[in-house]
């Protein structure tokens, strides 16, 4: 009975803001249109504010207030953590770390909810609700952290597999008589990728006239790591001493396939050792029952025959 109410309260309060919505979205199109019109003008103040968009009348205050109360709340080192988690994810921008903090601040408000979802309105008894509210609450502290990792290890990990490659192309247009600019802008159109992205920024950077050496680090601290640091520093120490572009790329083009393929092996190692444990808790209990099973029935009724 009281998973009908719930589903009835829910039902009703989604139509009740789904209509609000559609009407907020209809008066938003008419105020759009009359803005278009030359010479359209609103002496009331309240009709003139009523002009902005529902999102930026509503939402943004609501939002504002939760990134501020996160900003509070959260220790100033999670956030910095956090920025710069979601700078090697490739979302450097300010409002998305708004958008974590803010994710992170409602995440940690619906404890509560679930509590009273897993105690009183779930229709399950025994150690299930303790079980649900512990499940629920993991996720919500540590959810987006997780998701946010795996996205920086994913990038991470398509930034080393195509390194190679465009320090490839680097090798045969710095050789052909291009610098070191020029070859670059001409590579990165042709491998496409995150890595590709922030060479295109590290070109921005050297056209804003940020020097070579800054672009480079800070290109070393937007990706975070071990390959692109050493072709960082290699590059670095080609400026500084004078040695030929050319060769350190090809120098550095060998080092780095040698190390996606030692990549390669290190995770053809680690596979076996991921498998056991769904082998063991999977695969090997339904063997058991097939293999023994029958010969447990057979002793079964021989004991008692």
């Amino acid at each position: 009975m009281l998973i009908v109410v719930g589903v009835a309260i829910i039902a009703a309060f989604a139509l009740a803001t789904y209509a609000v919505l559609e009407g907020a979205e209809e008066r938003a199109t008419i105020r759009s249109s009359l803005r278009n019109l030359e010479g359209y003008e609103v002496e009331n103040l309240r009709d003139r504010e009523l002009l902005a968009p529902v999102q930026q009348r509503a939402v943004a205050p609501i939002f504002r207030a939760i990134v501020a109360m996160g900003k509070r709340y959260i220790p100033s080192g999670q956030a910095e953590n956090a920025r710069r988690k979601l700078t090697l994810s490739g979302n450097p921008s300010t409002d998305a770390a708004d958008r974590f903090i803010a994710l992170r601040v409602v995440l940690f408000a619906l404890i509560p909810v679930w509590f009273i979802l897993a105690f009183y309105v779930l229709p399950v008894t025994g150690n299930v609700p303790l079980a649900v509210f512990v499940l629920l609450t993991l996720a919500s502290v540590l959810g987006p952290d997780s998701i946010l990792n795996r996205k920086v290890a994913e990038r991470q990990h398509a930034i080393q597999v195509k390194l190679p490659d465009i320090l490839d192309l680097l090798v045969i247009s710095v050789e052909a008589g291009l610098g070191f600019e020029q070859a670059l802008d001409r590579t990165i159109n042709s491998v496409p990728g995150p890595l590709s992205d922030e060479f295109v920024r590290m070109l921005n950077e050297v056209r804003a006239g940020s020097s070579r050496a800054d672009a480079l680090r800070a290109l070393d601290t937007r990706t975070d790591t071990p390959e692109v640091r050493s072709f960082v520093l290699a590059i670095l120490q080609a400026d500084t001493f004078g040695v030929s572009i050319g060769r350190v790329l090809r120098a550095q083009a060998d080092e780095m396939r040698v190390r996606r393929r030692q990549l390669a092996q290190e995770k053809a190692q680690k596979a076996p050792v991921k498998m056991l444990i769904p082998m063991v808790f999977c695969i090997f209990p339904a063997l058991f029952v097939v293999v023994i099973g029958p010969a447990i029935i057979n002793i079964s009724h021989n004991f008692k025959s």
